[in-house]
């Protein structure tokens, strides 16, 4: 049985951030605020908690809802980074590799 999640947002408050993952296949994102790039191999995401970057084989986009910021991606998952202020260093080669 298969439940829809409604993201838990009051006025004023930020949006709940979840990541759902089904058996390494399907991933099921809220508080998505912004799909920035995708392929096959790499979605990187703007959540409500930063910059998240997915990393797999055969990724696809299953749903996507502006309205409710929630993404649904399935395909093989091998990697899940959250690009943040900690990780500058990081985050600004994963930029740098993307846009190049």
């Amino acid at each position: 049985m298969s439940q829809i999640y409604e993201p838990n947002t009051t006025k004023g408050s930020i949006p709940d951030h979840d990541v759902i993952m089904r058996g390494r296949r399907l991933l099921d994102i809220t508080g998505v605020k912004q799909v920035e790039s995708f392929d096959n191999e790499e979605f990187l995401l703007e959540t409500v908690m930063g910059f998240l970057a997915i990393k797999g084989q055969n990724l696809q986009m299953k749903n996507l809802d502006v309205e409710k910021g929630i993404v649904s991606i399935k395909g093989k998952i091998f990697d899940l980074v959250y690009l943040d202020e900690q990780h500058g260093e990081k985050a600004k080669g994963f930029f740098s590799k993307l846009f190049r």
